[in-house]
């Protein structure tokens, strides 16, 4: 897809958030969607108000992002492409104020998490906000100078907040990993650094079927990336696991991979075949 000027890119969060970041990182040329949840980012690709959608799985420090994996089988939704983005965490705070001025700051809870060495240092309280960049934008209109929030520089711009301090995560490699989602699959690129197949899928009921199914990646010398599991239905047992392993469905190692994995499951989907992006490396 070569995106037009009018063309728009949906994620989820306010004006500001990591995602929006994302976008202007992979797709600076498009208008970004702010939408309400992950579901709604998703609708928005699917009823066409955006031609595609960014969402994140993963944080270095945070681990997976709740409820993306499940989701992403039944977006109708293709992966083609992967962005990393070094999420760099900020004090904002009204224009004109000193950071000893500053009591309490505000964010989603796991950034507040991420920053307990400078808060403590700086005897700053911490107040639960629904996200990131809506922290700064509250922060913004509610007038308090004794209030700051913990959000990325662009958050920053968008609503007229000073910056006090910059980069004051406690984890020095804090990364997000984000999928670009379209309503096309595109398998036919062939990325600089190798590419990424992601799949689902839920093994038969047979002992040692999940072993068995791993199988064949390790003798064809395909590199798991990635093997989550999580439930389905709300059933202890009808569990599905999604998988990341370096190359393409049409690479022969691969393609016999997948053979011998489609015997041991119910169910194999591929969610995306796209290049690695050099983030990951």
């Amino acid at each position: 897809m070569t995106p037009s000027d009018s063309a728009s890119i949906a994620f989820q969060g306010e004006l500001g958030a990591y995602s929006h970041e994302a976008c202007r990182i992979a797709r600076p040329d498009m208008t970004p969607v702010p939408c309400a949840t992950f579901e709604d980012a998703i609708e928005a690709v699917r009823s066409g108000r955006a031609e595609l959608a960014m969402l994140p799985v993963e944080n270095s420090t945070y681990g997976r992002v709740a409820d993306i994996h499940s989701l992403l089988p039944k977006s109708g939704l293709h992966i083609i492409e992967e962005a990393f983005v070094r999420v760099h965490i900020n004090l904002l705070a009204l224009p004109g104020t000193e950071i000893g001025e500053i009591k309490s700051a505000m964010s989603h809870t796991v950034l507040l998490g991420q920053c307990k060495s400078f808060l403590a240092e700086h005897g700053i309280s911490r107040v639960t906000g629904a996200d990131t960049a809506g922290s700064a934008k509250d922060i913004a209109a509610g007038g308090d100078p004794t209030m700051a929030a913990l959000a990325s520089e662009l958050a920053g711009e968008i609503y007229g907040l000073d910056l006090l301090a910059r980069h004051i995560e406690d984890e020095g490699n804090n990364t997000t990993r984000f999928l670009l989602m379209s309503p096309e699959a595109d398998q036919s690129r062939r990325g600089d650094h190798g590419m990424i197949t992601s799949f689902v899928f839920e093994v038969r009921n047979i002992p040692a079927a999940l072993y068995k199914a791993m199988g064949g990646f390790a003798t064809n010398g395909i590199n798991m990336t990635k093997l989550e599991s999580y439930m389905v239905g709300g059933s202890f047992t009808a569990t599905q696991f999604y998988a990341d392993i370096e190359g393409h469905p049409d690479d022969p190692g691969v393609k016999r991979a997948l053979e011998e994995l489609d015997y041991f499951t119910n169910m194999i989907e591929i969610l995306g075949v796209y290049p690695a992006d050099p983030g990951r490396f």
